[in-house]
């Protein structure tokens, strides 16, 4: 069975980054005290279309016409692949194949990191 996994609308899959088990000062915290905090780490896996847009045209015309106009999306700021610091309690847990993801609006994603982006001429590492 060949199975996609497909998102709708503004929606985010984001797998959780676990990596950081220690603090500032070199303690080492326990998986409870990880998942009570509000704000998560992780790396974007999949993106949905966008936010879906009425195409003006549409508007003008009757119901039970046909319309030969595709589906329009305004893009998500997201791409697969980037690192990104997200609101868990916005978001539903859910396990696909063995692993936990988390799937959050667009909207619950509070910062991005991209490797290589250039803000201003300024690359950032």
């Amino acid at each position: 069975m060949n199975e996609e996994l497909m998102l709708v609308g503004d929606k985010v899959l984001i797998e959780p980054d676990n990596t950081n088990h220690k603090t500032d000062g070199g303690l080492f915290l326990p998986q409870g005290v990880r998942e009570k905090e509000k704000v998560q780490y992780g790396i974007i896996v999949k993106i949905g279309p966008g936010y879906p847009v009425v195409d003006p045209s549409f508007i003008n015309q009757d119901p039970w016409s046909e319309t030969s106009s595709k589906d329009k999306y305004f893009p998500l700021q997201a791409k697969e692949g980037d690192h990104c610091i997200f609101l868990k309690d916005h978001g539903f847990e859910i396990q696909y194949k063995r692993k936990k993801y988390y799937v959050v609006s667009h909207s619950a994603v509070l910062m991005l990191i991209r490797n290589n982006s250039k803000i201003a001429g300024v690359t950032l590492d």
